[in-house]
């Protein structure tokens, strides 16, 4: 299963909120995402705002072009879109490169 990380910022001013709007997640949000091929899905944040996010998915590309198509994911983003500085998740995720992967499935050399 291809894993991919990326990365964002948020707005300082606005992380407490980021937050607590991420401690509820719509349900209909999060139906979509699974509906849509996202998995293990997470969001890790810095005090300064820089966060990170990793998920796998069998096409990354794909699954995003189902999500930007679903009605519940419009409205999702135009609600979170305050909260970032700079690049969107609507605008794409800078992606980041991995460089290694300790896969526990396999035997030691």
């Amino acid at each position: 299963m291809p894993r991919y990380c990326f990365q964002l910022q948020i707005r300082p001013d606005r992380i407490e909120e980021y937050v607590e709007r991420h401690r509820s997640v719509w349900p209909e949000m999060q139906d979509a995402l699974r509906a849509t091929g996202w998995r293990n899905y997470s969001l890790f944040l810095r005090p300064d705002g820089l966060l990170i996010g990793y998920v796998e998915a069998d096409d990354l590309a794909a699954s995003q072009a189902a999500m930007e198509a679903l009605d519940v994911n419009t409205r999702w983003q135009a609600e979170m879109a305050e909260f970032f500085a700079g690049t969107t998740p609507a605008e794409g995720f800078p992606q980041l490169t991995e460089v290694f992967h300790l896969n526990e499935n396999q035997e030691e050399m």
